[in-house]
């Protein structure tokens, strides 16, 4: 285990329902549940964690799998898609069905939130996990949710392109707290198969404009000269040059929590 780059943290655990998982931890200020993408808790992970700990907030890094630190490798991305996708607590293919550990990662934010304080809590899902912060929605205490490259469920299908891997009733919940002025955030590359135009067209159709989306251009011959497989906004394809696209939308998503988590 790779635990350099989690340095700064404190490793802690966290139960609910009688799953106890490792938890990393540090910051003060009003909470925020980093949800880390495939393969795991990787350094750059860490690292945008760290910079939402700088900006003044409290992060809760849970380990959902893969190894607390291990660097991103494709071998170590295959290993770790292969045991997601047949784990019980994750939902890769149905379009109706909220992941079991949403209900997990929604005690652990209320737990950040009794623990902090503040109006609420804020949390960012990616890649994987990129939809699990609507799914948190159902609890009122999810004020700042935000969604980089949410990738399930796989879209192999036109259905499942346009779908958003929480159930009908989950839903129906995201789309009232919408509609009494909550906001919900995603972040995608245009050209990442992995994030559909048609997940943000299904999002803003349901949210309208409670939805704000930041689509950064990885079209061939972009001005910024992002790869068409870029897929990864806040970690892996993160460029930290101002006037990066992908450093304008961590500062968006900076925003998004302070707005939200510290209103006036």
């Amino acid at each position: 285990m790779t635990m350099a780059a989690l340095e700064g943290f404190a490793e802690q655990t966290f139960t609910h329902d009688g799953t106890t998982r490792a938890v990393f931890v540090a910051g003060t200020g009003p909470a925020v549940i980093v949800i880390h993408e495939m393969p795991g808790l990787t350094p750059h992970v860490a690292a945008f964690g760290q910079r939402v700990v700088d900006a003044g907030f409290h992060v809760r890094m849970p380990s959902l799998f893969g190894e607390p630190g291990r660097p991103m490798s494709t071998g170590y991305v295959a290993q770790s898609l292969a045991s997601g996708c047949v784990a019980k607590e994750f939902v890769t293919l149905a379009l109706d069905r909220t992941s079991p550990a949403i209900d997990w990662l929604r005690a652990l934010a209320a737990d950040a939130h009794e623990a902090c304080g503040g109006p609420g809590v804020g949390a960012v899902g990616m890649c994987f996990t990129g939809g699990f912060a609507l799914g948190m929605m159902v609890d009122d205490r999810m004020l700042a949710p935000v969604l980089s490259q949410p990738s399930l469920p796989f879209p192999v299908s036109p259905a499942r392109r346009r779908a958003l891997g929480v159930s009908d009733a989950d839903l129906e919940r995201v789309k009232q707290r919408a509609a009494a002025g909550a906001c919900v955030m995603g972040l995608r590359f245009t050209k990442d198969p992995a994030v559909p135009a048609e997940r943000f067209a299904t999002l803003r159709a349901v949210l309208g404009d409670r939805f704000i989306a930041v689509e950064i251009d990885s079209a061939k011959g972009n001005p910024h000269g992002i790869p068409r497989g870029a897929h990864s906004v806040l970690t892996e394809h993160f460029v930290d040059e101002p006037g990066h696209p992908t450093r304008d939308a961590l500062d968006r998503v900076l925003a998004f929590f302070t707005e939200q988590l510290r209103p006036g």
